[in-house]
């Protein structure tokens, strides 16, 4: 076993005491705001889909590339994310970051050609696949003692952000007449309004004696606990994006209005923010998780099982206990923090965990489909999500242990 890796919670910590009090809300509020934008250049194009589609001619095949580019660019993006910030610095890298958001929502909101548009969606998500891996670096980093305050602010702004762009899109679109190019392109406002306090906070950032060593992803792939929360992260993610894509067209398949299951799935997502902000709290009071990933496994046991039996008659009841399920995205976040002694082995275990498990996840929904085709019913399909989630259990079952990443990290390689 080797020794921890040099750096750490303990001197960011010092640091942090030292630091006036106006940089420490600069802090607090470069996290909430920049979590906000993680995730508007997905939600905020799946409900205007169709006329993006119309007014870009896309072919069926160009809009799937469209739908399937944030698993990628997550993917490839957070991996690259480590060495970003060890050339760079998480301060410059998470400006960046934002800056391309923005960049890349406002400039694909002007494109009448869909190449372009994807072009720039590319820019843009690259921006929120930066920030997923930062973020909780930064919240490891800058706030060591106060990591579950943080993550509920993290991970609440999130969910508020995701749901805000789901929601406000068709509004929006609709009281321009119809101009989905403002509607969908107003959100790079939010991305510049977030890059501000960590404009003003780049002389603040930590130095790289203060930041410590950095850790290589390969050296967070040869430990079980790194291929856990690998695998913890996929399966929990590959449920989110099935329920996303496929719940709203079960429920109307088995008889529910367009209305009815568009409400249920905004139900869906929305549940999603009252537990951010009970969920990391209470984690960080506690060592052992694993009672939690048995109550979400439970939770998500009775959702599909009455899906199966009764999908309409009991879909708020289903849809509830499937969005407690859910629960287990701001859990796999929390463990970045709450599994890592330092900020650099929360961004390892952060940006492996992301880049693999949203390719992982990129596949659920296929799948999910494929099995729906070929057997012409729901029965095969919703097995599979349980199935996933039974994997979700397992894993979980010893990530939630107590433990810590850099307690059983292998030694490097000699150079």
């Amino acid at each position: 076993m080797s020794a921890p890796i040099a750096g750490g919670s303990e001197r960011t910590g010092a640091t942090a005491g030292r630091r006036p009090r106006h940089v420490t809300w600069l802090l607090v509020a470069g996290v909430g705001l920049a979590a906000i934008n993680l995730r508007t250049a997905i939600t905020s194009v799946g409900p205007v889909l169709d006329e993006i589609s119309a007014d870009l001619a896309m072919t069926p095949t160009v809009a799937g590339v469209l739908t399937t580019l944030p698993v990628l660019c997550f993917a490839l993006f957070g991996a690259l994310t480590p060495a970003l910030i060890r050339r760079l610095g998480e301060h410059q890298v998470l400006l960046g970051a934002l800056l391309a958001l923005a960049v890349g929502l406002g400039v694909r909101a002007l494109a009448d050609d869909q190449w372009l548009f994807l072009a720039f969606s590319v820019l843009a998500l690259s921006g929120g696949a930066a920030g997923n891996v930062l973020i909780p670096t930064l919240v490891k980093q800058h706030f060591p003692h106060r990591v579950g305050a943080m993550t509920t602010l993290y991970t609440t702004a999130l969910a508020l952000g995701s749901t805000m762009a789901a929601a406000g899109t068709v509004p929006m679109t609709e009281a321009t007449g119809g101009n989905w190019h403002v509607a969908v392109g107003s959100y790079a406002l939010f991305g510049l309004v977030a890059a501000l306090p960590w404009a003003l906070l780049l002389r603040h950032g930590p130095t790289s004696a203060e930041r410590g060593e950095t850790l290589g992803l390969t050296r967070v792939l040869r430990t079980a606990m790194g291929w856990q929360s690998v695998v913890f992260f996929g399966t929990q993610s590959m449920v989110a994006y099935i329920m996303f894509g496929w719940f709203a067209l079960m429920l109307r398949d088995h008889g529910m209005s367009a209305a009815g299951a568009g409400l249920a799935l905004s139900y869906l997502t929305a549940l999603s923010v009252p537990v951010s902000l009970v969920l990391p709290g209470l984690m960080a009071r506690t060592r052992d998780h694993r009672w939690f990933v048995v109550l979400f496994f439970l939770s998500y046991l009775a959702g599909f099982t009455g899906l199966l039996v009764a999908p309409v008659s009991g879909v708020w009841a289903w849809t509830t206990l499937i969005g407690i399920g859910m629960s287990t995205f701001p859990l796999a976040l929390t463990f970045f923090a709450v599994r890592t002694r330092t900020a650099p082995g929360t961004a390892a275990m952060s940006a492996s965990s992301q880049s693999i498990g949203y390719l992982m996840a990129g596949v659920g929904p296929f799948l999910f489909g494929l099995l729906h085709e070929l057997t012409g019913a729901w029965h095969a399909p919703m097995a599979m999500l349980i199935v996933v989630a039974a994997v979700n259990l397992g894993v979980g079952l010893f990530l939630g242990r107590p433990g810590h990443l850099e307690d059983v990290l292998p030694a490097p390689k000699a150079p």
